[in-house]
């Protein structure tokens, strides 16, 4: 006969059990109820001046406009005033009456949480100065000031703090109603609780309506920023792959000519071929690392052009089918022609291609003018277009402004400067000034 032991451990906590949902749900709500009207309770915050800049306080005058930042300061002693009215009218001991429900109400403007429980304390106090045979548990003053602290006090807080006080007061109005109100005639704790309940539904509306709307700025203003951190990468991207193919050409060619150079040379001495097949080796290995690290903001679906990248000299094909999609352009060159840098030439010419493609978007019908100066120092370039001739027909475009990115991202590169902005007839102007240093600067 064999004995078994069973071994029973004992669960974390002491062998407490685990609450049931209902418990845990309760114990919430609890704690909601400390942190929003306990804790804190009579907290100083002081009630902001209301902002200008809608579409209606904007356009007021400069002294007025001041004046409307304290309008909901205003309003709520406007309330307060009315309620003052309501609690003083027909009733004895106005000077009892008239502060407690004056006082909360002015309260909600520095300590909102404490402004209800003053108003819920003062309620009762003030029913011993009221006509017994009245309405009951809320007198007409305490009624008006109660539903305004209610309202203030729900739009300075969140929507789960206007839900408790409402809690609060239907408590208070079902107990008194109850207990102490059989001797009068009707009571107004239905009253109380049904317009409380649509005015703070309203508001909570209202809270979740604006907080959507600042979650969707905050949305937009973080996909705005992308979208032009994006854009600027792609600029980035498009031009270090065009200055890959114009570099790595360079480089090929260094390498080719230093391979050949001593075979031109009848009999070329030791050093002169070593000094070859060392230049050689450099221009390879410069080479191999440039097509490594510029090889990595390639596409996978890239592929190289096999045409070499485009200068000023091929700007004429670039007019001509210009004007075949409508655009009458002028080219304007002054200045003495010469042969620039190849990034200065690639650059130049993809800003006018850019340029005019932004006259076709946002002017069509509008003649060009693109201007070039080869001046000392550098090389000037001037696209200006004039007004659309109908700008109701123009339709947005969906990339309006990454055109202007690309070219600030190839000027900046160049250590240039650019402009680009309206005209006073209505057209656009690009102005740009590229640096080009001369031989004899390096010589020197």
């Amino acid at each position: 006969m064999t004995e078994t032991t069973h071994l029973q451990t004992t669960p974390p906590g002491g062998g407490a059990k685990p609450r049931s949902p209902e418990f845990r749900l309760a114990a919430d709500a609890l704690r909601g109820l400390r942190q929003d009207l306990f804790h804190d309770a009579f907290a100083y915050r002081l009630l902001p001046r209301m902002r200008v800049d809608g579409p209606l306080t904007r356009r007021l005058p400069g002294r007025l406009r001041d004046y409307a930042t304290w309008t909901p300061h205003a309003v709520i002693c406007a309330a307060a005033l009315l309620a003052l009215a309501i609690a003083t009218v027909d009733q004895g001991l106005a000077l009892l009456l008239g502060p407690l429900a004056v006082l909360p109400i002015l309260l909600t403007m520095v300590r909102p949480v404490g402004a209800f429980w003053l108003s819920m304390v003062a309620t009762p106090l003030a029913l011993p100065f009221g006509d017994q045979w009245g309405e009951w548990p809320w007198l007409p003053g305490s009624f008006a000031c109660h539903l305004t602290v209610l309202t203030v006090v729900a739009v300075r807080t969140r929507p789960r703090t206007a839900a408790w006080m409402w809690t609060l007061t239907a408590v208070y109005g079902i107990f008194a109603s109850t207990l102490f109100g059989s001797g009068h005639y009707s009571t107004n704790t239905g009253p109380m609780l049904v317009v409380s309940a649509m005015i703070l539904l309203c508001v909570t509306v209202w809270h979740i309506r604006r907080h959507a709307e600042q979650e969707v700025t905050a949305q937009q203003t973080v996909t705005a920023h992308e979208r032009s951190r994006r854009t600027l990468l792609e600029e980035r991207t498009t031009i270090a792959r065009e200055l890959h193919d114009v570099v790595a050409h360079h480089m090929s060619v260094v390498a080719i000519q230093a391979e050949a150079a001593p075979y031109r040379v009848e009999n070329p001495p030791p050093e002169l071929e070593k000094a070859f097949a060392t230049i050689r080796e450099n221009a390879v290995a410069a080479l191999t690392e440039l097509r490594r690290v510029l090889g990595v903001v390639r596409a996978e679906d890239y592929e190289a052009p096999d045409a070499p990248q485009p200068t000023l000299a091929d700007l004429e094909g670039l007019l001509a089918n210009v004007r075949e999609a409508g655009l009458g352009v002028e080219k304007v060159v002054t200045g003495a022609v010469r042969e620039l840098p190849q990034g200065v030439e690639l650059s130049a010419y993809r800003i006018v291609q850019e340029a005019l493609s932004n006259t076709l978007r946002h002017a069509p019908g509008a003649s060009a003018r693109v201007e070039i100066g080869y001046v000392l120092g550098g090389l000037g370039l001037r696209i200006v277009n004039g007004p659309p001739p109908n700008p109701s027909l123009i339709k947005p475009s969906p990339g309006a402004g990454h055109g202007i990115t690309g070219m600030r991202e190839r000027v900046t590169m160049l250590n240039g400067e650019m402009t680009a902005g309206p005209t006073d007839d209505g057209g656009y102007e690009v102005a740009v000034f590229l640096p080009v240093t001369l031989p004899d600067e390096d010589d020197a």
